[in-house]
C-alpha cells in the first residue's frame, strides 16, 4: 500500500512543472497528492513502526545512526521515506524549490522515537562515538591539538578547549559545523587526559565584528535559504548527537561499564558578544555559563519560522514559563547585565576578566564528584523519557516548519534581497 501510493504520487509530481514553476491549481494538486501519501505512511508507521525498526536493526543488534537508519528504510520499505536518488535531486534545489521530501523522514522518525524500545535504542546508538572521532583519537591524544575545520580543539592541562572558528559567518551552524562539533565533543570525552571541557567562540573576520570574539549566531540562515540545512544531518543530528552528548555523555562498551556505561565530563561555556538561536540553546546544557557584560542571549526561532531545537523543552525549566514565552514567542533579547540573565548565565564579568573567570571555573569543576552530581542533577531535571518524547514530536514539527508557507516566504524575500545586492 505504501509503495503503490508513493509511486502514484511520484508519477503525478513528475508530470507537473518543478515546484517553483507550478501555478496555484498545480500546487494544490501536488499538495493533495503528497498529503494522501503522508497519511498512508503515518498509518503504516503507527501500526508497524516498531516491527520496521526491529527488522532494520536486526532485532536491536545493530546500532544505526540517523542517516544509516533512513537509508535502510528507503531500501527495505520503498516509498516509506525518500530514496537516495530522490534526495540527490532534492538536495540540489533551494529550499523554496523543494518537494518537502524530508517531511516523510519526519513521519518515520516520529514513530520510531515514540516507541519506548525503538526510540531508546536509536538515542543510544546516536550516543556512540563517531567513526571520524575514533579515527582521530590517537592523533589528538599524541598532539593535544586538532583543527577540524569549524572547530579547533586543544588540550591545555586537563581541560579540552573547543573554539568555534567559523570566522566569516559569526560562527553560524550548518551541516559541516554539526559534524565537526560532534567530532570535537567525542574526542574531548574519549581522551582520558581530559576531565573538563570549554566551548568558546573565536575572533571574527566578519567586517562588523572583525577582531572580536563571538559565541554563535545560531543556524546559518544563508544555508537554510539555499536548501543546505538537512533535517537528518543538521536539525536532528545536532540534538541527538553532540548536544545530547554534552548533557548525558558518550556511550561506551568496556569492562568497567557495568555501573556507568557512559563517559561524562563537566562543561563550561564562555559567551562573547552574543549567543543567538542555536548558540542560546547550547547554553542550556552547560554546567557553568560565563558571559561578558557587553553580550546578550536571544532565541529568535519563531521569527525565523522554525522550532529552536530542544530550547522549548529546557528554557521554561531554567527561566520559567513567562520568560520562556517572551524569549521564544516574542523574540526578547536578554542582555547579560539584566537581572533575568541570571536564569541563563552563572557569572557575568567585564570582557577583560573573562579569561580569568574561565580558568577559575575549569579548575573548580575538575572533580570526580562534580561528574557524578551533574549526572544526578541532569537526570532529575530532564529524564531521558521526557527528552525522547519531545524529540519524537520535534522530528515531525520541525520537518513541517521547514516547508511551511511562512518559512518559504522568508526564503523568497532573502533570495530577492541577496540578488539585489549581487
Amino acid at each position: 500500500m505504501v509503495t503503490d501510493t508513493a509511486e502514484r504520487v511520484a508519477d503525478l509530481l513528475a508530470a507537473l512543472p518543478e515546484p517553483a514553476h507550478r501555478n496555484p491549481e498545480q500546487r494544490e494538486r501536488a499538495t493533495e497528492a503528497k498529503n494522501l501519501a503522508r497519511s498512508v505512511r503515518s498509518r503504516f508507521m503507527s501500526l508497524h513502526g516498531e516491527a520496521v525498526y526491529r527488522e532494520l536493526t536486526a532485532n536491536h543488534s545493530l546500532d544505526l545512526r540517523l542517516p544509516e537508519l533512513v537509508a535502510g528504510a528507503a531500501v527495505n520499505y520503498p516509498g516509506l521515506v525518500p530514496s537516495a536518488e530522490q534526495l540527490v535531486v532534492e538536495q540540489a534545489r533551494s529550499q523554496a524549490d523543494k518537494e518537502g521530501l524530508e517531511i516523510d523522514q519526519g513521519i518515520f522518525l516520529r514513530e520510531v522515537l515514540r516507541s519506548p524500545t525503538a526510540g531508546r535504542h536509536l538515542i543510544d546508538a546516536m550516543a556512540l562515538p563517531t567513526e571520524r572521532a575514533l579515527g582521530l583519537l590517537p592523533e589528538f591524544r599524541r598532539t593535544g591539538r586538532l583543527d577540524l575545520g569549524s572547530v579547533r580543539l586543544e588540550r591545555r592541562g586537563s581541560a579540552a578547549h573547543l573554539t568555534i572558528v567559523r570566522t566569516d559567518c559569526l560562527n553560524a551552524e550548518d551541516n559541516r559545523h554539526v559534524e565537526d562539533m560532534e567530532t570535537a565533543v567525542d574526542l574531548a570525552l574519549l581522551d582520558p587526559a581530559v576531565s573538563v571541557g570549554l566551548l568558546r567562540g573565536g575572533e571574527m573576520t566578519h567586517p562588523r565584528y572583525r577582531g572580536r570574539r563571538v559565541f554563535s549566531a545560531g543556524i546559518n540562515l544563508k544555508s537554510l535559504h539555499a536548501g543546505k540545512i538537512s533535517l537528518i544531518d543538521f536539525l536532528l543530528r545536532r540534538e541527538l548527537g553532540y548536544i545530547n552528548k554534552l548533557l548525558r555523555g558518550l556511550r561506551v562498551d568496556h569492562a568497567g561499564a557495568w555501573h556507568t556505561p557512559v563517559i561524562e565530563k563537566p562543561w563550561v561555556a564562555a559567551v562573547d558578544t552574543f549567543a543567538i538561536g542555536g548558540g542560546a540553546q547550547l547554553l542550556m546544557v552547560f554546567d557553568r555559563v560565563l558571559a561578558a557584560t557587553d553580550s546578550y542571549v536571544s532565541l529568535p526561532a519563531a521569527q525565523e519560522g522554525i522550532v529552536p531545537g530542544a530550547g522549548n523543552l529546557r528554557l521554561g525549566r531554567l527561566a520559567g514559563g513567562r520568560i520562556s514565552r517572551q524569549v521564544v514567542l516574542w523574540g526578547r533579547r536578554i542582555h547579560a547585565t539584566e537581572p533575568d540573565a541570571g536564569y541563563l548565565l552563572d557569572e557575568v564579568v567585564e570582557p577583560d576578566r573573562l579569561d580569568g573567570a574561565v580558568a577559575e571555573s575549569l579548575e573548580r569543576l575538575d572533580s570526580p564528584a562534580v561528574v557524578t552530581n551533574r549526572r544526578m542533577v541532569n537526570l532529575a531535571e530532564e529524564p531521558p523519557q521526557l527528552f525522547q518524547q519531545y524529540m519524537a514530536e520535534f522530528a515531525m514539527q520541525q520537518s513541517l516548519r521547514l516547508y511551511s508557507e511562512d518559512v518559504i516566504g522568508k526564503v523568497g524575500r532573502f533570495t530577492a534581497a541577496a540578488r539585489s545586492h549581487a
